[in-house]
């Protein structure tokens, strides 16, 4: 009877250790097949990039295959057992142009380039506090804070964009806009640049930037600065071509802010009342999540919501239904499946242990869900040849 247990005990020990493992696969059952095979909804999957706290290079890319069912974690270091310090830290965003698959790597100054199928490192594109990724006519257009992660109120290194040709993966082209440039767009020939400032507002208000900057892309310069907001985050298009743009505020007295700037009159002419960390576009339909920080309260609100981008209305509080959002406790990223309209939210959690991600049906009912990498962020699905 000893012996069984001491069995028992050894495989529970062995069990514990593979389940640890860097490059673990989860197998789960979907509950509707139907809707997750790549023969009917176009995509063989997605990549999930996990940030990884800061200086501890723990980025790590995740991979869902639609075909299996399978979650497979750190698929990078599994393919690419070579590379020094494998992605590397802080993965801030994920995207695929043409049969490349993109990973923009910040504190490690960096934007690593793989294959889309394989995930097979192809080679790295090195800018300095590098942020997101945009692409149009064969180049990457990627922001960059261009100084070095410092909290300073007398920052004086403005950011710029990179214009990067996706052939030879070499810098061909910069252009300097304002301080610590975040999410950017491309839309109608133009470039928009939501500058921050977040280096140099911290304890400072007035500090923040709080302009798009327009770039001409045919050019390749800042044609002029759309005043909307403090401290100036993610920046989408529509199917108008309109803009919408997320304030975070000054953590403080101003809050988190939703913007709309109208394209033909480049111009902010509507602000809705709702707090944003991040979004999702999906048709007309801008998912919403929101985990706001205030250094009044020393707490976090959380908050999940639709906009309707034709309307400009809040047409939903809640897109999960069930209750199941209790579960989560910092929600960090988020992605719409196009056709199955299945919503994918993750959770950070505490930042500094595994997080979760969570499928809901686009009724808002959970489906299932999975542990990530450390602090699960940043989405990009695969598209089926």
């Amino acid at each position: 009877m000893r012996k069984r247990y001491l069995f028992l005990n050894i495989l529970l020990l062995l069990i514990f250790v593979a389940s640890s493992c860097r490059k673990d696969v989860e197998v789960f059952i979907n509950e509707d097949t139907s809707l997750d095979t790549s023969t009917q909804n176009g995509f063989l999957g997605f990549y999930l990039l996990n940030e990884g706290n800061m200086g501890s290079n723990k980025s790590t890319l995740d991979y869902f295959d639609y075909t299996t069912g399978k979650y497979k974690r750190n698929i990078y270091a599994a393919v690419n057992p070579t590379v020094p310090k494998e992605l590397g830290d802080v993965g801030n965003d994920i995207a695929i142009y043409g049969n490349r698959l993109y990973a923009v790597i910040n504190a490690s100054n960096k934007v690593e380039v793989m294959d889309a199928i394989t995930a097979k490192r192809i080679g790295q594109i090195e800018i300095p506090n590098c942020r997101y990724i945009k692409f149009d006519k064969g180049f990457a257009y990627i922001t960059s804070y261009a100084g070095p992660i410092q909290i300073n109120p007398n920052y004086t290194q403005k950011g710029y964009v990179a214009k990067v040709d996706t052939t030879t993966l070499s810098i061909v082209d910069k252009c300097i806009v304002g301080f610590q440039p975040d999410g950017l767009e491309i839309t109608n020939g133009k470039i928009y640049v939501a500058n921050s400032g977040g280096y140099m507002g911290a304890g400072n208000t007035a500090k923040y930037e709080r302009t798009v900057s327009v770039i001409d892309v045919a050019t390749f310069k800042e044609d002029k600065r759309i005043d909307v907001a403090y401290n100036l985050d993610h920046i989408i298009a529509d199917k108008r071509g309109d803009l919408w743009v997320t304030s975070r505020g000054d953590y403080k007295q101003l809050p988190s802010r939703l913007y709309f700037i109208d394209n033909a009159a480049q111009k902010v002419t509507d602000t809705i009342p709702i707090a944003v960390s991040n979004y999702y576009l999906d048709g007309d339909s801008l998912y919403i999540y929101s985990t706001e920080w205030s250094y009044i309260t020393y707490s976090n609100v959380v908050t999940y919501a639709i906009v309707d981008t034709r309307t400009h209305k809040v047409v939903s509080r809640s897109f999960i239904t069930d209750g199941t959002d209790k579960e989560i406790e910092i929600p960090y990223g988020i992605m719409v499946h196009p056709v199955t309209k299945n919503i994918y939210v993750t959770d950070a959690g505490n930042y500094v242990t595994p997080g979760m991600l969570y499928c809901f049906t686009k009724a808002g009912k959970k489906k299932w869900s999975v542990r990530t990498g450390d602090i699960p962020a940043h989405f990009v699905l695969l598209p089926k040849s």
